[in-house]
């Protein structure tokens, strides 16, 4: 067993399932405002999947294009995907060439190490996801999932 491939998939499979849970919702429900995070639930979807690629991008040293014309649920669950592809194929060969313990240097020329980045970003998602599950419950979706490891792990494994 692979912790970082657990914890990759798990992270991609999570934010997927509220990306997805979200579907239906109107412009206006995926933009209303609330007292949490990033204040709605576009907005932290964005922020989650923008910060996949800006770590992905400072990690290898090319450019971050932050530029977005498309904010609809498709595409931005066309972006989770594929920036989180390229995210856990970096962060595979980072593993795989025991190079998790190297550094870059960040956007304010502090040193980070790769697997102490790859955590950040796993992290990062985690937070993120629990204030999306708040306003997901706050606009009235019903059956509003969880999406903690246990259940990804539980899916993995009897499906």
């Amino acid at each position: 067993m692979d912790m970082l491939d657990r914890l990759l998939g798990h992270d991609h499979w999570a934010t997927a399932q509220l990306l997805d849970l979200s579907r239906d919702l109107t412009d206006a429900q995926l933009d209303q405002e609330f007292d949490i995070g990033h204040r709605t639930l576009r907005a932290t979807f964005e922020h989650m999947i923008f910060n996949v690629d800006f770590w992905t991008g400072l990690m290898t040293g090319q450019p971050i294009d932050a530029q977005r014309d498309d904010r609809s649920l498709a595409a931005l669950s066309d972006r989770h995907k594929r920036s989180y592809a390229t995210f856990a194929t970096l962060s595979r060969r980072f593993r795989d060439e025991q190079r998790l313990a190297d550094t870059f240097v960040d956007h304010y020329t502090a040193r980070k190490s790769f697997g102490g980045t790859i955590l950040h970003v796993v992290l990062h998602n985690a937070e993120h996801r629990t204030e999306a599950l708040h306003i997901l419950e706050r606009l009235g979706v019903p059956d509003v999932p969880e999406v903690d490891h246990g259940l990804w792990d539980y899916e993995t494994l009897n499906t």
